[in-house]
């Protein structure tokens, strides 16, 4: 019903826009206008999780924003010039899936022009200069997720970085869970973000390296993330940052705590979605340490 509300009035406008058209099309002069009016429209490409998942707390304002500033950035990067079509369907959005969303903060040590990030997070954490990601990943389809070879999701969230003055709002991210790397002893779990400071571009790119070694370092690979930071809007820019992130036992915990099944239809649904994707993770890690194991016992 809300959203019934909410769009009547641009559905109204959008008509009367259509209806000045026709009349311009046919010569006629209206407030200046000798050409169709253009209009362009921002949407996602999904629902924005607003109700009840806002108020029930299982996302946050900040990556509610984050998530609108992608979707404006997509939008003006791929915009035609003659606008959107002026009928009902233009505000439609792909249909909802069973999907999930959980939240993840990691933090350490980090250093502004360096391009090592070991190098970085020693001279960060000399220096008392951390930097946080705060980051929202969410699989918008579950099924598609597990069966794609990268096994990708979207990323939004935030970065804290005193040296930038503070908390900046990303824009558009990436996630990847155990994506292959061309190495059969190797995954990688991939965390993007895009943000802006003082009118730049920055671009935040970050990796878990998870090893077939022995299973001593299962917590810390999994945990660990080398990151560096491009100036421009994705990786190819120049490198002008770098450090490592990691993930605490009270991170973790609250990170499994924000663990959300969205568009279940029940709560069984719900609890079903959760278990495939522990089940996915856990099994990626049996893979790369259940060798290592078995010979511990």
């Amino acid at each position: 019903m809300t959203g019934m509300s909410a769009n009547c009035v641009p559905f109204t406008e959008l008509a009367q826009i259509a209806s000045l058209n026709a009349r311009i099309v046919a010569g006629e002069m209206i407030s200046g206008h000798a050409t169709p009016i253009v209009v362009h429209l921002i949407r996602p490409d999904y629902p924005l999780p607003l109700y009840p998942d806002y108020l029930l707390g299982h996302i946050d304002a900040n990556t509610l924003i984050s998530l609108g500033c992608g979707d404006v950035r997509h939008y003006l990067a791929t915009r035609r010039p003659r606008g959107v079509t002026l009928n009902m369907g233009v505000t439609s959005m792909q249909e909802e899936k069973l999907g999930l969303t959980f939240r993840e903060t990691m933090t350490g040590g980090f250093a502004l022009g360096e391009t090592d990030p070991e190098t970085g997070r020693s001279k960060g954490a000399a220096a008392g200069t951390d930097l946080a990601l705060h980051a929202t990943v969410t699989i918008d389809d579950l099924d598609r997720f597990l069966t794609e070879p990268d096994h990708p999701g979207g990323l939004a969230g935030s970065i804290d970085f005193a040296p930038f003055g503070g908390t900046c709002t990303g824009s558009t991210g990436v996630f990847n869970l155990f994506n292959p790397s061309g190495q059969p002893d190797l995954k990688l779990m991939v965390y993007e973000l895009r943000f802006s400071h003082d009118g730049k571009d920055f671009y935040l790119a970050g990796q878990k390296e998870v090893r077939n070694d022995p299973v001593f370092d299962m917590w810390k690979q999994t945990t660990t993330l080398y990151t560096v930071l491009h100036a421009g809007t994705d990786k190819s820019g120049p490198v002008v940052g770098a450090g490592v992130l990691s993930l605490g036992v009270a991170d973790l915990i609250r990170m499994l705590g924000t663990t959300h099944a969205t568009n279940a239809a029940s709560a069984a649904d719900g609890a079903a979605a959760i278990a495939r994707f522990g089940q996915f993770f856990l099994g990626q890690l049996w893979d790369s340490y259940g060798v290592h194991l078995a010979r511990a016992v």
